[in-house]
């Protein structure tokens, strides 16, 4: 299941992205989007978790949560 992560702060890395996911099960990929001219964060990163159910509890306990000093959104990507 694909997962979008939004709001998060310009300093993120897409390994802190990926260890906060992890807590909840397996993640298979994570990208974090950035801007081309710049490199930096645009602030928004997918995530994939293979079990449905792991992810599920993902976005029921991460979003609307602090992580690293902003509060982020999560939810379902879609395919």
């Amino acid at each position: 299941m694909q997962i979008l992560v939004r709001n998060l702060s310009r300093e993120t890395t897409e390994h802190d992205v990926r260890l906060q996911f992890r807590e909840y099960g397996r993640v298979t990929e994570c990208t974090l989007v950035l801007d081309k001219e710049t490199g930096k964060s645009k602030g928004f990163a997918f995530v994939t978790m293979p079990e449905v159910e792991e992810a599920k509890v993902a976005i029921k306990e991460l979003n609307l949560t602090m992580f690293a000093g902003s509060k982020i959104r999560v939810k379902f990507a879609g395919h």
